[in-house]
């Protein structure tokens, strides 16, 4: 007699290890094609997921940059004050050298924050570094976040001295740089936020697709039991006839 599975034509899987699995196909077997989308929906959602998190670095890192020169823009303004006032000409000798020492407090603390910025061991404000390249998804989609430089070198006051002759557009010139810097990680944050906002709703529209997949796979694979439950319920039937048909004959036989 024929196995059930081949009689009702649902293969050599039984349709409990779907059930069991929660409607997720395990081998080649229940369905190659579906095997296949199953496997491409969840490598696409592990993708985002892992991108979601390199997008958290990524802000975490964005975030950092902003607050360490927003540090910096305080010390600069503080600089530019401490100028104008420097530019009085009433002012000694020492007034001015007591200017220039308040000010030198001032470089310091620019250049320890531009030293000291970093994440994940990697200095993000003292131009060492280039441009972080950040994987978005499994696509090979990649978000830039960038580092600066400003140390004092680099925002063109490291010599900056008001005891002598001075040019407070020098300071101007620095708050330029840095507000540029800061417009600029604005809008890699924006950028980020998007990414993280887009991963967050394509993982949750596949993850809904799989679980209705998973449902319609149970409901199928439940409907599929049933038949062969009631298949095999069937064939005991019929050959509990047969014996008792054999038995009959037999005993017509030898009656």
């Amino acid at each position: 007699m024929s196995s059930i599975s081949s009689v009702s034509g649902y293969g050599s899987y039984s349709p409990y290890s779907t059930i069991t699995a929660g409607g997720t196909y395990q081998s080649a077997s229940q369905g190659a094609s579906e095997l296949a989308i199953q496997e491409k929906t969840k490598t696409q959602v592990n993708g985002l997921d892992a991108g979601s998190e390199n997008l958290t670095s990524a802000k975490s890192v964005l975030n950092i940059e902003d607050g360490a020169m927003d540090g910096i823009t305080d010390y600069l303004q503080s600089i530019r004050e401490l100028s104008v006032k420097a530019k009085n000409g009433i002012l000694s000798d020492s007034d001015r050298q007591s200017i220039q020492n308040q000010i030198e407090q001032y470089k310091q603390g620019i250049e320890d924050i531009a030293g000291s910025t970093n994440y994940n061991e990697k200095n993000l404000l003292d131009g060492s570094n280039g441009d972080f390249k950040v994987a978005t998804d499994s696509n090979g989609s990649v978000s830039t976040v960038s580092t600066y430089n400003s140390t004092l070198e680099a925002l063109g006051i490291a010599d900056y001295d008001v005891t002598g002759d001075f040019d407070i557009g020098a300071i101007d010139s620095a708050l330029e740089k840095v507000t540029s810097s800061r417009a600029n990680v604005g809008a890699q944050s924006n950028g980020v936020d998007y990414a993280l906002s887009y991963n967050s709703h394509a993982a949750l529209e596949l993850n809904g697709y799989q679980m209705d997949k998973e449902e319609d796979n149970s409901i199928k694979a439940y409907q599929k039991l049933k038949t062969q439950q009631a298949l095999d319920s069937y064939q005991m039937i019929l050959q509990k006839k047969q014996m008792e048909d054999k038995e009959q004959q037999s005993l017509m036989l030898f009656a």
